[in-house]
């Protein structure tokens, strides 16, 4: 059998996220309820890989579950070879939801530099990397506003910051752009592309919009609905020397990776050399 959700290059390279005969079941008084049934998924060192399928499929689910904020009822997870409470514990991930989630009485710097001060990072340490991150997020300008006083782009722009500060190699992002307006998403899409191949963190994004999950990412990994399985995963293809910008979004290949992903969504899997389906 082979393991669809395994990308080639875990052959050469230690993997980011190994997630195992994963299942998870939601017990209750009326019947339980279960949102993942055996889930089998590797991410490699420095890839992007994005889980779509319909709502209520388990894609944040499985992401809580990568991030040890919930428990899994079946199977293991590991991250970076280590257990997933233990990766929690030595910060080996970054984490951003669809709320930037950021303290209104504190500066965009002071937001940034939140994970370093709990952690016990000296002052200068702290505001040489707080300088480095405003400035990979573009907001060097910004150090000194409040939330309030940013739009809301620039607001998950200091979330991705602040969740970059301990220098993750792993980014698990929920839907980080889902309350964005589509000009803003779009900047945005292209803005995490540039962060993710410069940081070289692996990204695990949770998203309901096909063309985002294409723009992003090197694999698309596509859930059936409830209980959630891996029905499809579809490589993009796109590779490091494409430019993950506007010009993409106007290609046939990109048009042809957004069908496919599209097709599988509604039960038609795709196939050929970047669709393979769940045997």
């Amino acid at each position: 059998m082979t393991d669809t959700a395994t990308s080639p290059q875990t052959a050469t390279t230690a993997a980011a996220v190994s997630v195992r005969g994963v299942s998870k079941v939601f017990a209750s008084k009326a019947r339980d309820v279960t949102a993942l049934d055996g889930i089998d998924l590797t991410v490699a060192a420095g890839e992007f890989v994005s889980l779509i399928g319909p709502s209520g499929c388990g894609k944040s689910t499985l992401l809580r579950l990568i991030a040890d904020l919930d428990t899994a009822s079946a199977g293991t997870i590991e991250v970076f070879g280590k257990p997933a409470n233990r990766a929690r514990r030595d910060q080996d991930y970054g984490i951003a939801f669809q709320q930037a989630g950021l303290l209104p009485w504190r500066t965009v710097a002071a937001n940034i530099a939140l994970p370093l001060e709990i952690h016990g990072v000296g002052a200068a340490e702290r505001q040489a990397r707080v300088a480095e991150l405003a400035d990979l997020v573009g907001l060097s300008d910004f150090a000194d506003r409040h939330p309030d006083q940013l739009s809301g782009g620039m607001q998950q722009r200091v979330a991705i910051a602040r969740a970059l500060a301990e220098r993750p190699r792993l980014l698990l992002m929920d839907e980080p752009f889902g309350a964005l307006d589509e000009m803003t998403r779009e900047r945005m899409q292209a803005e995490l592309s540039r962060i993710a191949a410069e940081t070289g963190a692996a990204v695990v994004f949770v998203t309901h919009s096909i063309p985002e999950a294409v723009f992003l990412s090197d694999r698309v990994v596509v859930m059936s609905p409830r209980p959630g399985r891996i029905t499809t995963v579809i490589e993009t293809g796109f590779g490091t020397d494409v430019a993950r910008d506007d010009t993409l979004r106007e290609t046939p290949a990109f048009f042809a990776v957004v069908t496919a992903v599209r097709e599988a969504l509604h039960g038609t899997p795709a196939t050929g050399p970047r669709g393979t389906e769940e045997r």
